[in-house]
């Protein structure tokens, strides 16, 4: 299990595991989709209190576990509904 996330006056562990399938589960995540992926995680992790614990892919789908401060949790949950009502990733 990951750190936990000291601030000044609490300690959190939110960790979230999101699962985004590409589009009618299609083959399309190949080596170059997963590094391309990593690179952008790390970009978002440099410019967010999100740490990227694990990136998981496959050839149809990505995992992410996910951690971050409480501040993030309402948008981190909105934004992955938003991306699985809309089906596009």
């Amino acid at each position: 299990m990951s750190e936990y996330i000291h601030k000044s006056h609490n300690v959190t562990a939110f960790l979230y595991h999101l699962v985004f399938p590409a589009k009618y589960r299609r083959a399309v995540i190949d080596e170059r989709v997963d590094e391309v992926l990593r690179e952008v995680c790390l970009d978002i992790e440099k410019r967010y209190e999100i740490k990227f614990v694990e990136i998981g892919v496959d050839k149809d789908h990505v995992h992410f576990l996910v951690q971050s401060v409480p501040t993030y949790c309402d948008e981190i949950s909105n934004d992955a509904q938003e991306f699985d009502s809309s089906g596009n990733f």
